[in-house]
C-alpha cells in the first residue's frame, strides 16, 4: 500500500535559504547524471550503476 500525506512547510528565512541551496544541489547533480547517462547510452538506473559503482 502506498500512502501519500501532503504537507505545507513553514521555514524560517534561514531554514527556506538552506532547502533552497539543497533543492539547487540536487537538480544539479540530476542535471549532471543524466547527461553523463545519454552522453554513454545508459538506459535506466541499473545501468548506471552497473558502470559507475566501484567494487
Amino acid at each position: 500500500m502506498k500512502l501519500v500525506v501532503q504537507v505545507k512547510l513553514l521555514p524560517t528565512p534561514e531554514q527556506a535559504s538552506a532547502l533552497e541551496a539543497t533543492l539547487r544541489a540536487c537538480n544539479q547533480a540530476a542535471a549532471y547524471v543524466s547527461a553523463v547517462a545519454f552522453a554513454n547510452d545508459l538506459k535506466d538506473r541499473n545501468g548506471c550503476r552497473r558502470r559507475y559503482t566501484r567494487t
